[in-house]
């Protein structure tokens, strides 16, 4: 109680019902009011809430409710009017105080309910970030984690229950013996070591990060496309003939509020791009298995669509009809005849077209000379 504002005090004083989990019940003291337990899954207790509608009700919440907190998820079953928060400091905001980090510096990150393979693109020696857990389980997972991608040299600052009388901080390396004792609520100060692969921020990443059978965009062409493509914040993206799905991962890497649907018509292919975007730290890659034109997004429409594979009179034809004006398409050819359909629609729609034609330095002999790759002919326009 002691950690709460007045306002809060307030309306816990004045409050018919509260409810909230069972660690943060058990911390009230002199409350008169009847203390509900909020059910797991979390879910379950938005009905049990909202059947107190019109009632003055009081639900505890961690610190700071909407940074990776219950706040939006109960928000947004309500009108305005209807609710108020008081926010506490937040676990980040503590963490930070106690380890003297600027924490606009520092990645922040809820992994509690969350794959550890989001960290994936923060992974770089002197990187730092804050994190929140499960429990102390989920301590020896991330140890692990970092150690099986060449990070095990990370210090761990192991913090429980900050700002309650609990409070406990130690600090590991990520490699070491696991603290057993280790209580919920958990965060983990990560400070990165280690010479592990560390993911580039460009686009244009190394084609080694992904798992391909040889049906994949090469790194210097990538980067050529996502520059055609230009990502801004909140887009969409269709991924036509995803492949390995290396477009639609590096359209996701480009800002983490980016959303990216693949459409791939091989099984093997499209479970090896879903594994492709998990191990990258992109887990919200959207996946259709089947071949366009004939399955396509339903739902909202992208602002860009990239072809790699598949392209057709048909499915330009389809493109064109359902797609709004201002819409950005790439469509990438390898074949003499996909290149003569992009001639015929760049003459059509008019937009930039490319050829691109790279060479590789290869043994000749006792010296080295130029290995062409096939030439790739790109065309991009706006709708």
């Amino acid at each position: 109680m002691d950690g709460l504002s007045a306002a809060s005090r307030a309306a816990l004083a004045a409050a018919d019902l509260v409810m909230g989990p069972a660690r943060h019940l058990a911390l009230l003291g002199g409350i008169s009011a009847p203390m509900v337990e909020w059910p797991v899954p979390f879910a379950d207790g938005i009905a049990r809430l909202l059947a107190h509608r019109g009632r003055p009700v009081v639900v505890l919440a961690s610190g700071d409710p909407f940074w990776f907190g219950a706040g939006s998820s109960i928000a947004r079953h309500l009108a305005a009017h209807e609710w108020c928060a008081h926010p506490a400091p937040s676990t980040f905001g503590l963490a930070a105080a106690r380890l003297g980090w600027a924490i606009q510096d520092v990645a922040c990150l809820g992994l509690h309910a969350a794959p550890l393979d989001r960290l994936r693109p923060h992974l770089a020696p002197g990187a730092r970030a804050l994190v929140l857990l499960r429990d102390g389980a989920a301590v020896a997972g991330l140890g692990a984690w970092l150690s099986a991608r060449g990070f095990g040299a990370s210090r761990l600052h192991v913090l429980e229950s900050l700002g309650g009388p609990r409070e406990r901080i130690r600090s590991i390396e990520a490699g070491a013996t696991i603290l057993p004792d280790i209580v919920h609520p958990v965060a983990v100060g990560l400070e990165v070591a280690g010479d592990g692969p560390v993911l580039t921020v460009a686009s244009g990443r190394p084609d080694a990060l992904f798992d391909h059978d040889g049906q994949i965009t090469k790194a210097p062409v990538r980067a050529l496309t996502l520059s055609a493509l230009a990502p801004r914040p909140g887009d969409y993206l269709w991924d036509i003939g995803a492949g390995s799905g290396s477009i639609a991962i590096e359209w996701l890497l480009a800002h983490p509020a980016n959303r990216a649907c693949a459409v791939e018509a091989d099984p093997a292919r499209a479970d090896r791009a879903r594994a492709n975007a998990r191990a990258l730290g992109v887990d919200r890659l959207e996946l259709m298995v089947g071949r366009a034109p004939d399955m396509l997004p339903d739902g909202p429409m992208p602002q860009a669509v990239f072809i790699g594979g598949g392209l057709s009179q048909a499915l330009l034809e389809r493109l064109e009809a359902l797609l709004p004006p201002g819409t950005r398409l790439v469509a990438n050819a390898v074949t003499l005849e996909s290149e003569a359909l992009l001639a015929l629609w760049h003459g059509r729609r008019g937009g930039s077209l490319l050829r691109i034609e790279l060479a590789d330095a290869a043994p000749l002999g006792n010296r080295h000379g130029w290995r062409s790759r096939y030439p790739v002919v790109q065309w991009s326009v706006t709708l």
